[in-house]
């Protein structure tokens, strides 16, 4: 039981890292997309992303707060590598 609520609140947080990733104003802007998401919805997606980690916090498993921390860290490294390999570039040729 224990181990899906803790593969559960870590999907949801890689949810709200990737679109705090999509809406990244800069990374947009770079590639030559319309602007992106608006201060309030980036604080919306951060909240999201670390609320089930205050969560797990508060039950005081360390191991299971552990198993998110690293999830979230490993999901985003690969959202920014998925961006990083040309995402952008594809969706520049699409619009252009």
């Amino acid at each position: 039981m224990m181990t899906a609520l803790t593969f559960a609140a870590t999907l949801a947080s890689i949810i709200f890292i990737l679109l705090l990733a999509l809406g990244d104003p800069k990374r947009r802007r770079a590639a030559g997309l319309s602007e992106g998401h608006d201060k309030a919805r980036r604080y919306f997606h951060v909240l999201g992303a670390a609320v089930p980690g205050l969560l797990i916090a508060l039950t005081g498993d360390a191991a299971m707060w552990l198993i998110w921390f690293g999830g979230c860290a490993v999901g985003g490294w690969a959202i920014a590598l998925w961006f990083a390999s040309g995402a952008e570039a594809s969706a520049r040729k699409s619009k252009g």
